[in-house]
């Protein structure tokens, strides 16, 4: 949803002057950005009373309704089946990583990836920047890619080096993705939670997070200060999930692991952010090197069974090993698609 809804803050019901004022002075102008705000923020950020945000953000949230933006309250699973079956998913360039995706990066979800340095997370971000701009018959999301870069891993020369690689127009592509260079965790929450206006303003459909725990790894240190820490992430987290659901984009994050030296048997490794970005992730992958291969594995997903699959790092990107047939992908439909599909071959 990238199209500006024509409602001014102004006309929601209890804003007046001065609250208009306090919210635009906190970077909310518009009805979107309300919506995906929490109670917390307004009260924070902005000297509201809790009941005061209460109510903004739920007038918010029903004006989207109403107009047929957000889902309702109460839905039939049904229906429910049959929207989820439109979903737009945008290709990683490898068969086989967008078979154990069911199709691709989804929108309106976070895709966590996560693996130790060289598991080809960066890479990933830096093919999906160039795919998500193709058009929807051709597996895209047809928009521009926003890069918030925390790790100052973004290139623009691979980025050239892919869209070359792939035949495509390399200063269209550059252009069509526009970069956040984060310094610290605190400008890491000031361009998530500005996020919305930069959507509205570039169409942008792929907003990827490279990567999200970084810095507050390198700031937050001791135990001491973890709770804190947990805490930013968690309002991180959520709020680029509330950005996904309303704005209709995808969502990446990168994240780095941890070792586990207690681990007798099988992997050491684990993703770094503990519970908090673990549960916050609609989908987490692990990436991990084997080989001059790459393997993805399905870790945590309320829809894809566990799996796993190889891909490979080359000059075009993400592609599929050579030597190895890809893995089936089977789109998911809904039942009255179905039946469509068999009337209309009769």
């Amino acid at each position: 949803m990238s199209e500006a809804i024509e409602v001014d803050i102004g006309d929601l019901p209890g804003v007046g002057p001065a609250t208009k004022a306090k919210l635009e002075s906190g970077g909310i102008t518009t009805i979107l950005d309300l919506a995906a705000s929490t109670v917390n923020e307004l009260v924070d950020n902005m000297n509201l009373t809790d009941e005061t945000a209460h109510n903004l953000v739920f007038e918010a949230q029903k004006l989207l309704r109403d107009k047929g933006y957000l889902e309702k309250d109460l839905v039939s699973a049904n229906e429910l089946f049959a929207r989820r079956a439109k979903m737009l998913r945008c290709t990683t360039f490898s068969q086989n990583l967008d078979g154990l995706l069911a199709g691709g990066i989804e929108t309106q979800s976070v895709t966590e990836f996560y693996g130790e340095f060289g598991s080809g997370k960066t890479q990933i971000c830096h093919t999906t920047c160039i795919s998500a701009q193709l058009p929807v018959e051709q597996h895209g999301l047809n928009g521009s890619a926003l890069y918030i870069d925390t790790e100052s891993t973004f290139r623009p020369e691979r980025i050239a080096q892919i869209a070359r690689a792939r035949d495509l127009d390399v200063e269209s592509v550059l252009n069509h993705i526009h970069v956040a260079k984060i310094y610290n965790a605190s400008h890491l929450e000031l361009i998530v939670r500005a996020m919305g206006t930069l959507i509205q303003q570039n169409n942008i459909k792929l907003v990827i997070v490279d990567s999200i725990i970084s810095l507050h790894r390198a700031e937050f240190i001791g135990r001491g200060t973890l709770s804190e820490r947990q805490q930013k992430l968690n309002g991180i987290m959520h709020r680029l999930k509330r950005v996904a659901e309303i704005y209709n984009v995808a969502v990446i994050i990168t994240n780095q692991v941890q070792a586990t030296p207690d681990t007798f048997f099988g992997d050491p490794t684990k993703a770094a952010g503990g519970n908090i970005i673990g549960h916050a992730s609609t989908y987490r992958i692990y990436l991990r090197k084997a080989g001059q291969e790459r393997k993805a594995i399905m870790v945590d997903s309320p829809m894809h069974p566990y799996g796993d699959t190889n891909f490979m790092v080359v000059e075009a990107g993400i592609t599929d090993p050579l030597d190895k047939k890809p893995t089936k992908f089977v789109k998911p439909t809904s039942r009255h698609a179905d039946k469509e599909d068999s009337q209309s071959e009769e």
